[in-house]
């Protein structure tokens, strides 16, 4: 059995919402397919073809040994790594990203935002939304969870070419699901490993016992029986109807071309492969680029193992090539194609880590100081926005909230941060409570 890595708080706390096909609490089609039925929640629309990569660094990323170096404070606080040219002049990144410090030209980093939430599932919350936990957590029906960022934009893109509007691999963060825009919303998972030459998406392809002509045959049965005068006759709110439409969109999933040859990695080149890494991320980061190509408009990597709270400088000797080198590809990747202009591509966790290393050497939680790279959608390139203290402890200049990352990501994907949503109960939510646009990502 595959384990996923798990951060100082564990898994043993029951996530607000997950659900996806196959996904942590085991779902298949026809289950998903009942919740959505069940559900409510509008798709509404927006005009927008901003596609977005969310890559989620899960136990909360060390911005000292990435992109925010201390070369100049005490032993203690400095570490281990090294300082490094990027090609933006005059600035330096971690040694241990040297492929991103070689495209740093292509993107932003934004070393300014902060909150004061140390835990796992709070700040993971507050990044993944743009809202805080609610306090107290345990506070009756009324606490209102927000939805994910994925989860808000498949509330406004909707299904296209039978392709979910928001796809997580290999599993959904805790944090991650539609909460109360429904179930729906959630994200479809892709589990597995893309590095494995028998990878396969489960849920897209037909049952074996199913060939894809008795299907269309069932498909065409069941529009003969709708077009007789006493199934046309239901009503327009008839729960059996709602499931129709959902079971459609099922059908076209594991019927469309588009998905098919999405999820079909294996047709990438073994120099692509290569270039991206041959590892899960590497494989993992690949196959999101060939599922934006075909438009599909939130995809989350998610990518665990970032709590470091012992040996961190020889955990990160293995850990961090694989993103340094699957990000550096992605990012180039997607602009020789061209569609780097279109696709915003994000990498972070749930906070920073302490600037003083402990007595295990390594750093612990610590919200106040975080790096996110932001690159594509117009965001300009080689730049670097904000700043922390001489030990990188806070952030202290051009500091920027959750609610400030939220409100610009949602104006680069053309949704309005500042609508009102309603939840489970029918009370008032803002999507965003407050927050700025951080400038510099609309220059």
């Amino acid at each position: 059995m595959k384990l996923f890595h798990s951060n100082c708080q564990g898994f043993g706390r029951r996530d607000f919402l997950q659900v996806g096909l196959h996904g942590l609490m085991g779902l298949g089609m026809a289950d998903l397919l009942k919740l959505r039925a069940e559900a409510s929640a509008p798709a509404g629309k927006t005009g927008s073809q901003t596609r977005c990569i969310l890559v989620w660094l899960d136990g909360g990323p060390t911005h000292h040994e990435s992109f925010d170096p201390k070369p100049d404070a005490p032993v203690e606080i400095r570490g281990d790594f090294k300082p490094i040219p990027t090609r933006i002049p005059g600035v330096r990144f971690s040694e241990s990203v040297p492929r991103l410090a070689a495209v740093a030209d292509k993107f932003t980093v934004v070393r300014s935002i902060c909150h004061k939430d140390p835990n796992h599932g709070g700040g993971n919350h507050y990044m993944m939304t743009g809202t805080p936990t609610p306090v107290p957590v345990n506070c009756g029906a009324f606490v209102t969870f927000h939805p994910s960022f994925g989860s808000v934009v498949s509330h406004h893109r909707g299904v296209q070419k039978g392709i979910p509007a928001y796809m997580t691999m290999p599993r959904q963060s805790r944090s991650g699901g539609p909460n109360f825009l429904g179930a729906e919303h959630a994200p479809f998972v892709v589990d597995g490993n893309p590095d494995s030459k028998h990878f396969r998406v489960r849920d897209v392809m037909l049952p074996r016992e199913i060939s894809e002509g008795r299907a269309k045959r069932r498909r065409e049965l069941r529009s003969a029986l709708d077009r007789m005068k006493r199934f046309r006759e239901r009503r327009a709110d008839d729960p059996a109807l709602a499931f129709d439409s959902y079971y459609d969109q099922g059908l076209e999933l594991v019927t469309s071309a588009e998905a098919q040859a999405a999820f079909d990695i294996h047709r990438e080149p073994d120099a692509m492969k290569d270039r991206y890494g041959r590892n899960s991320l590497g494989q993992r980061l690949l196959l999101a680029r060939r599922l934006v190509e075909v438009g599909v408009p939130f995809v989350t990597v998610y990518h665990g193992g970032w709590d470091h709270h012992t040996n961190i400088f020889n955990s990160l000797k293995t850990k961090m090539p694989p993103v340094d080198q699957g990000m550096a590809a992605l990012i180039s990747d997607l602009d020789d194609r061209g569609l780097l202009e279109d696709t915003l591509v994000l990498l972070l966790g749930e906070f920073g880590r302490t600037p003083k290393i402990n007595k295990d050497g390594g750093r612990d939680h610590w919200p106040h100081a975080m790096s996110i790279l932001m690159a594509g959608a117009g965001i300009p390139g080689g730049q670097i926005v904000g700043a922390t203290d001489k030990n990188g402890a806070y952030a202290n200049e051009n500091v920027h909230s959750p609610e400030d990352f939220a409100v610009s990501l949602y104006m680069k994907m053309g949704i309005d941060p500042h609508q009102i949503l309603h939840n489970s109960v029918g009370r008032p939510v803002p999507l965003v409570n407050g927050g700025k646009s951080i400038s510099e990502l609309f220059a």
